[in-house]
């Protein structure tokens, strides 16, 4: 029974150990489904399952009959074009980043938004082309397709290496869509748990990083090789630096130029954002008038520089994978897959958390394969989503994906019609435009002062992550920094916060005790907890931290009494001891031995139980022992292990956990394990964990129950008055504590003699003020 009292509350109830609250309110027994039951009902079918899965599947048709076509359709209009103009920019300028002629870029910027319409759950974000995707993906077409191999660089050879480089750069592209596809369909969607936030933002950094230097070559006109190889940057920057007298000015004034114009517009669209109508559309701006100014100068004639050239117009036939080509990349095509479902879910999850509606992973993850696999075939390379892109989708009003659909349609216009506009635009100012688009990524620097303020783990996650991945590479560097977190879980949970905890404010509050000041601790116990699970790699600094806790080893106090007791026996039956009322009294000198006589190769028998039934006394060791005995004092009397937060115990923790309490248990210490989990009392029962000296009856609801439950015992055990009260009487005990909490204790089943306890105490918390019925 709970009581309000203003600001307190007041219960009334007894206290429980596990087995006595199981005993007086009956317990459900449920039926917990094993692996062939959740395999039954994954493959059943009904109609309603039929029509579940096919919602599931093809998200488009629960969305598209409850389109809004007066209310949104004009907003979808106007996002969709905005959008579509900037994924044919960014789709020309990220086709740098793979090492393929610009064109190709429109067919990733294309298909995959046609796949992600019918099949995705996010109604914002914009597929296609992504800068970190895009690099890694150029890594593996310089891997297997160099620069050095096109010669003396004739337009043949030229040709020829260009064509190779699709190849590889479609193949890698329909391998990851194979891999997502897989992973969605055997409900792998979790997978982006093992992804951190901390991870992501080192890792995206690292590739703004890798992208930046990338395109030094375009904006400085070098013929920069690819390396693709652990510390390529620095091979990279070194082949930059030693030819940067052949820079090309032309292009680096351009670059310069459109680098300034692109990131005060975005700033002046990110600081009056509430403002615009519509953010400024800059890089389309930029690129029709570089476009418009190259052709009228004839800048590829007069100054020599590098310009896009023709595209070809329509789409080319579809092409099967390379099988060569993706046997030499399958941890690349892992790699790809991983980053980019991880990208895109974190950015939808955002949206869809803003917009309040739900979004799928293991569906997202089949949405994207089918779109790299489609992207692929049609020599198209590996897509996401970009952040700023998803932003123009977003912010300009797109309500769903019939934005993506006019997107499609604007790059397919382009593909179709007007590409050959672009053709005399410099390739340095599509480098200048994906660096425009790294500012985000660029700006997430800052996130490491936060991060070691608030969390030094997550600090180190992320600056790992950004180095392994700067200096070894982008598929290397993903697979340390998974590594290297996964090794900090490892690490935090191998070494978990064990803390001695006391009463706080004469309540039913037990906190740190080294944190508080008003605090009380019960004389011969100690309150121990564990904050995280026990298991094989952590349960031995479990046991070396409740030993330093309680002070003492069990195992050599234990081993120190059975020899005690062997000295004893011998020096009895030599008479050099006489038992006494008061005691034992040695009555001769005592021929001292050393340890090793004593134990006589029989040291297995002093881990065994002490037994005095053949002595004549019962030995106290707390008082004085004859001399040349010498055994540990012992102060305590009952331990209690708080377990509220061991979400889990393995078998061989378990095994070492049973030792351990049977150690202490064998030197009269009584364990109380309080706060255990649902389900924690069964597995040890299945485990065979209970025996005469580990019982059930250890177990309470809580750390209050507990210390209540051992000072009670106590009380009783030291008290003739209280045994007999409690053998007569079968009225119940009321134990209030300070702040109004009261548990009625059916167990003692008696209304014990009213007393109250001595200055410094628990208060009433541990004492009884039962009042007497006579």
């Amino acid at each position: 029974m709970v009581e309000p009292v203003g600001n307190h509350y007041v219960v009334a109830r007894r206290v429980y150990s596990e087995n006595s609250f199981d005993e007086e309110h009956e317990k459900l027994h449920r039926y917990h489904k094993n692996f062939w039951d959740h395999l039954k009902l994954y493959f059943r079918c009904s109609p309603q399952r039929v029509k579940k899965v096919a919602l599931r599947m093809f998200p488009v048709i629960s969305w598209l009959p409850a389109y809004r076509f007066r209310e949104w359709i004009l907003s979808d209009i106007i996002s969709g074009i905005n959008t579509g103009l900037v994924s044919v920019l960014q789709g020309l300028a990220f086709a740098l980043l793979v090492n393929v002629p610009p064109g190709y870029g429109l067919y990733a910027a294309f298909f995959p938004v046609l796949v992600y319409f019918i099949f995705g759950t996010s109604r914002h974000i914009s597929v296609g082309p992504f800068p970190v995707l895009s690099l890694m993906v150029g890594g593996v077409v310089t891997r297997l397709v160099p620069d050095d191999a096109i010669g003396n660089g004739t337009a043949t050879n030229t040709s020829a290496i260009d064509e190779q480089r699709v190849m590889v750069a479609a193949s890698v592209t329909f391998l990851s869509g194979i891999f997502q596809l897989l992973l969605g369909l055997l409900q792998f969607g979790f997978i982006v748990i093992y992804l951190s936030h901390s991870l992501i933002s080192g890792f995206t950094t690292a590739a703004a990083i890798h992208v930046l230097v990338s395109q030094l070559k375009f904006m400085l006109q070098l013929p920069v090789p690819g390396f693709n190889k652990p510390f390529g940057i620095i091979y990279t920057l070194e082949s930059v630096f030693s030819q940067i007298t052949d820079t090309n000015i032309a292009d680096l004034v351009t670059s310069l130029l459109v680098l300034i114009i692109v990131f005060v517009v975005k700033e002046i669209n990110d600081r009056y954002k509430a403002k615009l109508p519509t953010p400024i559309p800059i890089e389309l701006i930029v690129t029709v008038l570089a476009a418009l100014i190259s052709h009228f100068v004839k800048f590829e004639e007069k100054f020599n520089v590098a310009v896009v050239g023709k595209l070809e117009e329509g789409f080319q036939a579809p092409v099967a994978p390379d099988a060569g080509i993706m046997q030499n990349c399958v941890g690349d095509g892992i790699s790809i897959a991983i980053v980019g479902f991880a990208v895109a879910f974190s950015v939808a999850k955002v949206y869809s958390i803003k917009h309040d509606y739900p979004i799928d992973g293991n569906q997202e993850l089949i949405a994207f394969g089918l779109g790299n696999i489609l992207g692929g075939s049609f020599k198209g390379f590996a897509s996401s989503t970009a952040l700023s892109r998803s932003g123009v989708q977003e912010s300009t009003g797109g309500k769903t994906q019939i934005a993506g659909i006019i997107s499609a349609i604007i790059v397919l216009i382009v593909i179709l019609a007007i590409g050959f506009l672009l053709a005399p635009l410099q390739k340095s100012v599509l480098a200048s435009l994906a660096l425009g688009n790294l500012k985000g990524m660029l700006m997430q620097f800052r996130e490491v002062g936060v991060l070691w303020r608030k969390d030094k783990y997550d600090c180190m996650i992320w600056v790992v992550t950004f180095l392994a991945a700067v200096f070894l590479g982008l598929d290397i560097g993903l697979a340390t920094a998974v590594a290297f977190e996964l090794l900090t879980v490892v690490i935090r949970s191998q070494i978990p916060s064990c803390t001695t905890l006391a009463n706080v404010g004469r309540s039913n509050i037990y906190r740190n005790r080294k944190d508080y000041t008003d605090i009380y601790e019960p004389e011969g116990v100690k309150i121990f907890k564990c904050s995280s699970p026990i298991f094989f790699a952590n349960i031995e600094f479990f046991k070396e931290k409740l030993i330093s806790a309680v002070g003492f080893n069990p195992l050599r106090v234990l081993r120190k009494r059975n020899k005690a007791l062997r000295k004893i026996r011998k020096m009895l039956k030599k008479g050099e001891l006489q038992v006494t009322p008061k005691g034992l009294i040695c009555v001769a000198h005592h021929t001292l031995e050393s340890d090793d006589e004593l134990d006589n190769n029989r040291m297995e028998e002093l881990d065994q139980p002490t037994d005095m039934a053949d002595l004549p006394i019962q030995i106290n060791w707390d008082a004085e022992l004859p001399p040349g005995i010498i055994v540990p004092r012992v102060d305590i009397h009952s331990i209690v292990l708080d377990f509220s937060a061991v979400s889990f115990l393995d078998f061989s923790a378990m095994r070492v956990l049973q030792k351990t309490l049977k150690e202490f248990v064998r030197i009269d210490i009584d364990i109380y394990i309080a706060g255990a989990h649902e389900g924690f009392l069964e597995k040890l029962e299945r485990c065979a964990f209970f025996d005469e000296e580990i019982k059930p009856s250890m177990f309470f609801l809580t750390i209050h129950d507990a210390v209540l439950h051992i000072l009670l015992q106590k009380d009783i055990a030291s008290s003739p008055k209280l045994k007999l009260a409690e053998k007569r009487s079968s009225n119940d005990c009321v134990i209030t504590t300070s702040n109004g909490l009261r548990s009625r204790e059916r167990t003692v089943r008696s209304c014990l003699p009213k007393y109250h306890s001595s200055p410094g105490s628990l208060g009433n918390v541990g004492t009884k003020s039962c009042v007497q019925e006579l």
